[in-house]
């Protein structure tokens, strides 16, 4: 949705590296906001933006480069337009339980950008994990003839998931966001890629959730369904979501149970 940060560069170079030709998609989409979300304060930063893009193609010789951005939400949702892209079975929970109709928006749009663009390979980045997987089965559930590749989180110096909405922190929220990722790496420690300790790490971090209000969840996944239900030699994905202030941080850590 623009705004864009290193994270979002780290998609546009590689698929700079890995095609001749690519496409960056930059819009704004009003679908996937709740009706608490602040749709008009998210920002638009479209010329800085391009500017980014411009300077990282010029690292990369004989590649092209495009920038899809709809100047207005009609241009892609035109009067009359009432069709909803769905995919229930990984909605309903995590974030689709404090936002509503939000992955609808995201899967709508997403496929309207496939349909117009026709990309063999789509990047996303894997911090907005559920978002992730959300794609990817749409893609496959519809057939697409594209590529969902998920990209791996990009932080700061300090640990942090570079994020739009971390520039809305206030310096002591900075700080704090920090147990975000403190606590799924202790949850990583205690689960120790054993199935065995699912039982206990899961009461441990169920007992973070009633002690703590910043917490909206914390949950551990089966990492392709996003299903609770974990076997042994899954690969599974710790997620969780601090709010400070009005911001919403979310992170996660993927691992393979032994």
């Amino acid at each position: 949705m623009g705004n864009l940060h290193a994270g979002h560069m780290s998609l546009l170079e590689t698929s700079l590296k890995e095609h001749e030709s690519s496409v960056l998609s930059i819009f704004v989409n009003p679908t996937q906001f709740g009706e608490k979300d602040d749709f008009a304060r998210y920002p638009r930063t479209l010329d800085a933006d391009a500017q980014l893009a411009q300077q990282l193609l010029s690292k990369h010789s004989h590649r092209e480069l495009a920038i899809f951005a709809p100047a207005t939400p009609a241009e892609i949702y035109p009067e009359g337009f009432s069709s909803v892209v769905s995919v229930p079975k990984l909605d309903g929970f995590l974030e689709g339980k404090f936002r509503p109709g939000h992955f609808d928006g995201v899967a709508t749009v997403v496929y309207l950008l496939f349909q117009l663009v026709k990309p063999r390979t789509a990047y996303f980045g894997r911090k907005d994990y559920q978002q992730y997987r959300v794609i990817k089965r749409m893609a496959r559930d519809l057939e697409l003839p594209v590529r969902v590749k998920g990209m791996p989180i990009v932080r700061d110096e300090h640990g942090l998931a570079l994020s739009s909405r971390n520039q809305f922190l206030s310096p002591d929220e900075r700080a704090a966001a920090l147990h975000l990722i403190r606590t799924l790496e202790e949850a990583r420690r205690r689960l120790g890629a054993e199935a065995r300790n699912i039982p206990a790490t899961r009461q441990w971090m169920e007992q973070l959730l009633s002690q703590d209000a910043r917490w909206q969840y914390l949950e551990l996944r089966e990492a392709r369904t996003l299903s609770e239900t974990i076997l042994p030699k899954n690969k599974v994905v710790l997620l969780g979501l601090l709010k400070l202030g009005s911001v919403r941080l979310l992170d996660n850590l993927e691992m393979t149970l032994q």
